[in-house]
This record gives C-alpha cells, sequence and structure tokens, in this order.
C-alpha cells in the first residue's frame, strides 16, 4: 500500500506539471475530460507490475523520476495530449480508488501490449476497456453531458500483429487480418459514439520498420522497407473506414493521428525544440546481450545499458519513444489536434 500512495504522489506531481499546456484558457478546463484507450502508447500506469517492465528502473528515469508504469523514460502520448488540453494527464483505471478527486479529468483505460483481439499479454483488449468505462456510466460516475464536451483518444500500435507474427512466423494472412483489426476498431469506435462520444482521435500505425527491433539488423542505418509498406497499407485502409464512419454521423466525430508521419518526421529532422537528435534509430536503453531494457539477473546486476544523452535519443527502448521523443511526434501531430472543432 505504501509503494501505491508514492505512486499516486508522483502521478499527482506529473499531472500538475503536465496541466501547464497551451490549450483551454483556465476557466474552461473543467468542461473537457480525456478518455484513453489502447496500449503501451497511450498506458500511464495500468500494466500491473509482475508483467510488465514499464515498473522496472530505468523507466520514468527522467519523468517523474521513478518508474511509474509509463512505456518511456517519461512522458507518452496522452501526456502530451492531455497537455494541450489544458488538463491534468488522466488517471489510470487501475488507480482510480486511491484518488477519487482525479477521475474529474476523465480516465486512461489503455494497457501495455493490448490491442482490439487478445494479443500475448493478457490484460484487458480494447473491447475490456471499453466494457470497464460502460460499467462506470451505468454507475452514473460519467454522464453523457460529460462525454459531449469530452474527447477519446484510442492508441492502437501493432500488438494484433505483433501476437500473429509470433504464433505464425509468416507473413501470409496479414493483409487478411488488417481487414478483421480494422472492422473491429470500427465497431469499438461506433460503441463509443453510441456512448456519448462526439469526437474521438485515432492514432494511425507507426513506421514499424522504423522501430529499433526491425532495425536492429542494419545497425540502426535504415529502416525495414517492408514493415513500413505495411503500416502504410493499415493506415490507408483505416482512413478510408473512418471516412465512411464519418460520413454516416450526423457531424464527423473521428480525427485521424497522423503518427506514421509524425514518426517519420520527427526521425528525419535535424533540429527540433529540444536539440540536436542523433542516432535517430537506435534505443537509449538497450539490453546487453540482446535483452530488453530494465531486465536484471539473479542477483540483481543490470542487464541493460542507458545512454549518455537521453535527450538526443528518439527511441528509448526497441519499440517506444522516449520522453524527447514524443514530444517532437506530438509537435508534429498539433495541427491535426487544432482541426478540433471542440478545441478551438
Amino acid at each position: 500500500m505504501e509503494n501505491k500512495k508514492l505512486l499516486v504522489f508522483f502521478w499527482l506531481l506529473s499531472s500538475l506539471v503536465l496541466s501547464t499546456g497551451n490549450g483551454f484558457k483556465e476557466v474552461e478546463r473543467g468542461k473537457v475530460k480525456l478518455f484513453v484507450f489502447g496500449d503501451s502508447y497511450a498506458d500511464t500506469g495500468n500494466s500491473p507490475a509482475p508483467v510488465s517492465i514499464s515498473w522496472n528502473k530505468p523507466y520514468g528515469i527522467t519523468f517523474p523520476g521513478i518508474p511509474s508504469g509509463r512505456f518511456s523514460d517519461g512522458r507518452v502520448l496522452t501526456d502530451y495530449i492531455a497537455s494541450y488540453l489544458g488538463i491534468r494527464s488522466p488517471m489510470p483505471y487501475e488507480l482510480k480508488n486511491l484518488n477519487p478527486k482525479s477521475i474529474k479529468y476523465g480516465m486512461n483505460f489503455a494497457y501495455g501490449g493490448t490491442g482490439v483481439f487478445k494479443t500475448q499479454v493478457d490484460l484487458p483488449n480494447m473491447t475490456t476497456q471499453i466494457d470497464f468505462f460502460q460499467q462506470l456510466i451505468d454507475k452514473n460516475v460519467y454522464t453523457r453531458q460529460n462525454l459531449s464536451s469530452s474527447i477519446a483518444l484510442v492508441s492502437l500500435a501493432g500488438n494484433d500483429y505483433a501476437t500473429y507474427l509470433a504464433k505464425n512466423g509468416s507473413l501470409e494472412g496479414l493483409l487478411a487480418l488488417s481487414r478483421s483489426v480494422i472492422n473491429q476498431l470500427m465497431i469499438n469506435l461506433k460503441r463509443l459514439n453510441g456512448l456519448g462520444f462526439k469526437k474521438i482521435a485515432i492514432t494511425g500505425m507507426q513506421p514499424l520498420g522504423c522501430l529499433p527491433r526491425n532495425t536492429a539488423s542494419t545497425y540502426y542505418r535504415s529502416c525495414n522497407a517492408e514493415g513500413n509498406d505495411f503500416s502504410l497499407s493499415h493506415n490507408q485502409l483505416l482512413k478510408q473506414n473512418l471516412s465512411t464512419l464519418n460520413n454516416e454521423a450526423a457531424d464527423p466525430v473521428c480525427i485521424y493521428l497522423d503518427l506514421y508521419g509524425a514518426f517519420f518526421s520527427a526521425l528525419q529532422i535535424e533540429q527540433n525544440p529540444t536539440g540536436n537528435l542523433t542516432n535517430q534509430l537506435k534505443p537509449c536503453c538497450a539490453g546487453v546481450k540482446g535483452e530488453d531494457c530494465g531486465l536484471v539477473d539473479e542477483n540483481g546486476q543490470k542487464k541493460y545499458a542507458v545512454c549518455e544523452n537521453r535527450k538526443q535519443s528518439f527511441f528509448w527502448d526497441s519499440i517506444h519513444p522516449s520522453d524527447v521523443g514524443w514530444r517532437t511526434v506530438y509537435s508534429a501531430l498539433k495541427p491535426s489536434l487544432h482541426s478540433l472543432p471542440l478545441l478551438k
């Protein structure tokens, strides 16, 4: 329990710092809430410690200073979107009973490693996450009036595909799976809209071929074209379906967040608000012999190494951006956020 109290303290501290965004004016901040569904790109503390390396050191080393359940050395996409809205980062669902007052900012239902279907990680997929949310609505924790002036953020980074590849070891059938994934995603988005959301932001797929786990074979010198082509295919199909969904609605509901373009822009630029990014494709934290970041041996000795300057690394580990990496992605996504009528 003491560890949980300490976690909530750091969560509150991080939320206060993150609430200094340039979005809503002070008098407007109480009118909007952020509700988050998805995976590790959005998870701020739901994945349990026995399962998730996000609770191991050196995760959280940049912010808030200790592991906070985020798959980064600092903030993730959720935190930056909340900052833009001028609100605190929403409380993780698993911690909701530890600080009930914080539910006024919304809630984060994302769990690292999950997808729209069952993945290799036995944690709530998106359908179950929405079930959790509906239970809170049924209990009148949130009302349709709350949701009509709030935003849902949906983040899916490819765990459904990773699970398929791990089981089948082949790309054959992956395009068919992509159609199933997006069909289920559309069902989930319609359900969120039916629950009361007027605006839902959905991330596209990042360039999978540029993730460090896929560039290690080239010594982090170049992206894998096949992986990037698949991401583009997924994103094209996603955009087509979102367009259809918006055309069917009385007012456009879904806003596409182009993670692919934002990653590519961040990885190719030489200057960014925090200085020069070097070795863009190389992770800052990596196993000495190929292990995951954050692992230790039976004697507690580190099996990983951390780069000297985290502010010069776009990627934190083999999959996830660093704090500064997410900041550069967020900067590239800002035009999409400004296009939200709700935020004008």
